[in-house]
């Protein structure tokens, strides 16, 4: 499939990628294969007293977006455990992967 970027006049000529149910199918899979892998930095409080999520993230290829729980700042890292490691400024935070999603279809292997 082509990326956003490739959205030029060439489409019109080019003629439709099966039916309708299969386009759906191919879109899924698409989106299934590239979908960043969420995380969340866990603020510990005290020895293992408590916990709250201090912020939500997305794994992209490349790098790591990452955004406060409580509307704060945003930030761009290298990798998870590099935004896991500035925010440890803050206080003790884990890193905690999130499951991948299941597909309609699938069966959940948590």
């Amino acid at each position: 499939m082509a990326s956003y970027e490739d959205n030029g006049d060439e489409t019109a000529e080019l003629g439709p990628l099966g039916t309708e149910e299969e386009f759906a199918e191919l879109l899924d899979q698409l989106v299934a294969d590239t979908a960043p892998h969420l995380f969340a930095l866990v603020e510990e409080r005290g020895e293992r007293v408590d916990g709250r999520i201090a912020a939500w993230g997305m794994q992209f290829e490349d790098h790591v977006e990452v955004v406060a729980e409580d509307h704060g700042p945003r930030l761009s890292a290298a990798s998870a455990e590099r935004a896991r490691s500035i925010l440890s400024r803050l206080g003790t935070m884990r890193l905690v992967w999130c499951p991948p999603p299941t597909l309609p279809g699938e069966r959940s292997t948590a």
